[in-house]
Order: C-alpha cells, then sequence, then structure tokens
C-alpha cells in the first residue's frame, strides 16, 4: 500500500510516518503542500492520502477538491488533519467527501481506528 502524507510542517509529516511505519506501513511519500501533492499523484498511484487542512498554496480542502474532481484519483481516500473548530471548514470537507479526519491533537490509537474504518488495517 502506498501513502501520501501531505503536512506543510516537517515535524508534523515524521510524527504521521512513524506511526504509519509503527503500524506496518513503509511505502510513504510526502508532500509539504497540495500543489505538490497534486504533482505527485498525477506521477503515480496512492492508496491513501493524509493531508493536513491548513497549508500555503493549495490547502487540504483544495487538495481534496481537485483529487475528487480528477477521474482518475476520485476514488482515493483521503484523510484529513486538523485542529479545526471551525463547523464551515469540516461541513465543505464533507460535502466534498473527505474519508475521514483525524482531530490534533490525535494518537496513534486514533490513527488506527480511522485506518480500520478505512478498511485499510485488519
Amino acid at each position: 500500500m502506498r501513502i501520501l502524507v501531505v503536512d506543510d510542517m516537517a515535524s508534523m509529516r515524521h510524527v504521521m510516518i512513524n506511526m504509519l511505519r509503527h503500524v506496518g506501513f513503509d511505502d510513504i511519500d510526502e508532500a509539504v503542500d497540495g500543489y505538490q501533492a497534486m504533482v505527485l499523484l498525477k506521477s503515480r498511484p496512492y492508496d491513501l492520502v493524509i493531508s493536513d487542512l491548513n497549508m500555503p498554496k493549495i490547502d487540504g480542502l483544495q487538495l481534496l477538491q481537485a483529487i475528487r474532481q480528477d477521474r482518475i484519483l476520485a476514488k482515493t481516500p483521503l484523510l484529513m488533519v486538523t485542529g479545526e473548530n471551525e463547523k464551515e471548514k469540516v461541513q465543505q470537507a464533507l460535502l466534498a467527501k473527505v474519508s475521514g479526519f483525524v482531530i490534533k491533537p490525535f494518537n496513534m490509537n486514533t490513527l488506527e481506528k480511522q485506518l480500520t474504518r478505512l478498511h485499510l488495517l485488519d
């Protein structure tokens, strides 16, 4: 399984990647924003995208919308990582068919529950 982790903060990318490795995933790429993520998504297939909501250039919501509008990428599961309490952004992500949310601060258990819910983890 190939996973793309998208976050403008290197420390958050590394925390997420370490958690994913801990539960058995090792084919993981990273992107610093939605723009770089789209370049990677166009160059190779991914089984899961985990993206921060707030990023420069192209944020997580714009990335989600771009993925859902692309006929090749549209079915790619996307977990949104956010510390947002703003109902409006969460509602917009739900309307754009986000696959799930991981709310900051999160732990390994939270991530495992989302991966299990998406049938990506036994």
